[in-house]
């Protein structure tokens, strides 16, 4: 477990967790976030349109409570969905138990669930769980550990992320406003969220911010973290992106507050490393940096094309300097390329130049290079001003054995 002396928590929330029983192993499987009165929210969705029941819950309750969350209830070990009217009922269930508990309305609370997908959710268990749920709440470091950890399913690590930065309050004391997130994600990654094993995010400050305020930053910060990874290319049916505003700091953020915007992002940035860190499996994180590109969305185009393609990422698990799938993810990626034009680099190793091979280029060295744990390569299309950075992983056997054998 990380030091917790390190942690910085938000005020105005707390935090516990606790065993339902829907994990097999035993081990804690619900989480609860609860704010010290309704905050002002902003959440994205997974684009999947086959979206489990909590998501579809989720959009309603955002709407009825004016974009305002008391209680954030998450479950691991069952996903609710393709549960068909029972997955609804179980989630609205989960709300009015939770409305009852904390005495809010069942629109201002905020369902998650992951795992598996097509099995009855038994919220019963989760309903029997709250009042104690309740009772141990705290807002202490160790709390939030907790509820991080019990959201966990095929994750080997919790995922956290903390930043603090200093601003005026309203009555002229300069106060650090809080950010802190937790994450679970290690398979099923490739999240295309909207506005634009599953990923689930939740982060919180302690800032006063408006909801459509609120909306606008997590929009910008998550363009540019959660979806810029991918491990094996799916796209969940419960990826969420959960942000909370509780105003107990007593400074107001309004909109284009640029010192906010870059710590949201690098709490944002942050959690999205650790979940393609923890891919199931994997022996090498990747990050692609694609430059020269006609616009930021070819540039997006390649990385994707590349994080997604079978053959690159079994190479890179055999730390196999094999460029030319590289070129090849590139020319079939649907982004504008000269193919007499683009150059590869492998961190500062030239590749790739002019579209062929780099009269520079050793082997060994390069597979020496593609032999570390973590490593960047590096395009440039030679085609404009279009760039990205996008994080992915290789391909493992270890990754087939887990999600061959991930439900028996």
């Amino acid at each position: 477990m990380n030091d917790l002396s390190q942690y910085v928590i938000p005020r105005g929330f707390r935090f516990a967790a606790a065993k339902a029983g829907l994990k097999a192993s035993g081990r804690p499987d619900f989480s609860l976030i609860v704010a010290e009165a309704p905050a002002p929210a902003a959440a994205a969705f997974t684009s999947n349109r086959v979206a489990a029941a909590p998501i579809i819950v989720d959009k309603e309750n955002l709407s009825a409570a004016a974009g305002r969350v008391r209680v954030v209830a998450i479950n691991a070990g069952n996903a609710n969905c393709a549960a068909g009217e029972a997955g609804l009922a179980a989630a609205r269930a989960t709300c009015a138990a939770a409305a009852r508990v904390f005495g809010c309305r069942p629109e201002q609370v905020f369902p998650s669930s992951t795992g598996i997908i097509g099995v009855p959710l038994p919220v019963e268990k989760l309903v029997a769980a709250l009042p104690g749920l309740a009772m141990s709440l705290g807002a202490e470091p160790a709390h939030f550990h907790e509820a991080a950890k019990a959201i966990l399913t095929t994750d080997t690590v919790e995922k956290t992320a903390f930043a603090l930065l200093d601003q005026a309050a309203d009555d002229g004391a300069v106060t650090g406003v809080r950010i802190a997130g937790f994450a679970k994600g290690s398979g099923m990654i490739h999240p295309q969220l909207v506005p634009h094993a599953t990923m689930l995010v939740y982060i919180m400050t302690d800032a006063a911010i408006e909801p459509s305020q609120l909306d606008a930053y997590l929009r910008s910060a998550i363009e540019v973290s959660f979806n810029r990874i991918s491990v094996d290319g799916d796209t969940s049916t419960n990826d969420t992106v959960l942000l909370l505003a509780s105003g107990a700091s007593g400074v107001r953020i309004g909109a284009g507050h640029a010192a906010f915007a870059a710590a949201l992002t690098e709490v944002c940035a942050s959690l999205a490393r650790q979940v393609v860190a923890d891919g199931e499996g994997i022996s090498h994180v990747v990050e692609l940096r694609i430059e020269g590109a006609a616009s930021d969305a070819d540039a997006l185009r390649v990385a994707r094309a590349i994080a997604h393609s079978p053959l690159v990422k079994t190479a890179w698990a055999g730390c196999d300097p094999n460029w030319g799938r590289l070129a090849a993810a590139i020319g079939y990626s649907g982004a504008q390329v000269d193919p007499s034009r683009f150059d590869i680099r492998f961190g500062t190793l030239p590749v790739c130049s002019s579209g062929g091979r780099d009269p520079g280029f050793d082997e060994a060295t390069a597979h020496e290079y593609l032999s570390q744990r973590e490593y960047s390569i590096s395009i440039d299309l030679h085609q404009g001003p279009g760039s990205c950075v996008f994080w992915t992983t290789d391909l493992t056997t270890q990754y087939v054995h887990i999600n061959a054998d991930y439900s028996t």
